[in-house]
């Protein structure tokens, strides 16, 4: 009898089919939908979502996506795919890869099929973000579970949750830095990391630990080792080791707001006008919670927060590439799956 395959699912978040407004739209919908995401009673995100971010939001954030699209579409999915078929190739044939979007396609629904198609004899499926949220790796792990429960077997299932301090992770990181730092003197460097409503971490705290400042992030632990921020932080500090900078070199924030109720702190845009006005010139920024390059990093980081640096006396500011397929990151990867094969 032929040795069983073991299943790889990667997960990442998800795109729309194209940069038009009514792609856009149908991909905003179906993800704020989702109440990991707006954890607000149904009703009252229905009308939200519908009745205000979809209609106004969807036309802007399509201009975006058409700055973002490349020859060969959306980089959340090229990427995404290459590390599949790459992945694939290292693990050989004892393995199956699928990769699926949490909105929109691929599905994780279609990854799901491929797997049970090859009679898998376990699936290990590993949410492409490097910091546990309810909002992000949570929603897929729910989709996952949602998705097998109605089947009749049910292979061996295993979920890798975060690697915020995973070696390869900090290295591909750290090697797309130091291109750039052998080209420039950087006076400071930034961490900037996708935020959270306040309520979200607050809501997940074990024995009320995480009260959402420099004290209970300042350590990463057993009682905060799914606190996203406690995470950003254990990531920025491994970075600042990998790279030898000083705490008082490199600040961390978090991007992407959304509403008027409180969001994880420091705030992006503050934090940006704060460092211009205190002189500093040339910035090396890293966006870890993203392991391939996206919207938030190839627009929001690169050019939006570089417009509010300059017009507030800054002159240099360079993103460092996400991991995206790199070689050290897929090695990486491989790695974390054997772990649990």
């Amino acid at each position: 009898m032929a040795k069983a395959k073991t299943g790889v699912l990667l997960v990442n978040l998800g795109t729309p089919d194209s940069p038009s407004v009514p792609d856009v739209r149908k991909y905003l919908r179906e993800f704020l939908m989702d109440k990991r995401v707006i954890d607000i009673p149904f009703i009252s995100r229905w009308l939200l979502i519908n009745f205000i971010i979809a209609p106004f939001r969807a036309p802007k954030s399509a201009k975006i996506y058409q700055e973002l699209w490349e020859d060969r579409g959306s980089p959340l999915l090229f990427h995404g795919m290459d590390l599949k078929d790459k992945l694939e190739q290292r693990l050989g044939k004892d393995f199956e890869v699928a990769f699926g979007m949490r909105y929109q396609k691929p599905s994780i629904a279609a990854a799901l099929d491929e797997l049970f198609a090859a009679n898998v004899k376990k699936i290990i499926v590993l949410p492409l973000f490097p910091h546990y949220a309810s909002a992000s790796t949570g929603s897929v792990i729910e989709e996952v579970m949602d998705l097998i429960k109605g089947r009749l077997v049910f292979p061996e299932l295993e979920f890798i949750t975060n690697f915020p301090d995973n070696e390869a992770l900090i290295r591909t990181f750290a090697t797309n830095a130091k291109k750039h730092m052998e080209s420039m003197d950087f006076d400071h460097f930034i961490f900037s990391y996708h935020g959270l409503p306040e309520r979200q971490i607050l809501k997940s705290a074990v024995d009320n630990y995480c009260q959402i400042n420099a004290k209970c992030c300042s350590t990463y632990h057993s009682k905060n080792q799914f606190c996203y921020r406690a995470q950003c932080f254990q990531t920025s500090r491994k970075l600042a080791e990998a790279l030898d900078i000083s705490e008082d070199q490199y600040t961390v924030f978090f991007q992407s707001r959304l509403g008027k109720n409180p969001w994880i702190k420091p705030y992006a845009e503050d934090e940006i006008k704060r460092l211009a006005g205190e002189g500093k010139k040339k910035v090396l920024i890293f966006s870890p919670a993203f392991v391939s390059d996206c919207l938030e990093t190839t627009i929001e980081v690169a050019v939006e927060f570089k417009e509010l640096f300059v017009e507030h006396g800054g002159e240099e500011w360079q993103l460092v590439e996400s991991l995206n397929s790199n070689d050290i990151w897929v090695e990486g990867v491989e790695q974390m799956v054997r772990g649990k094969a």
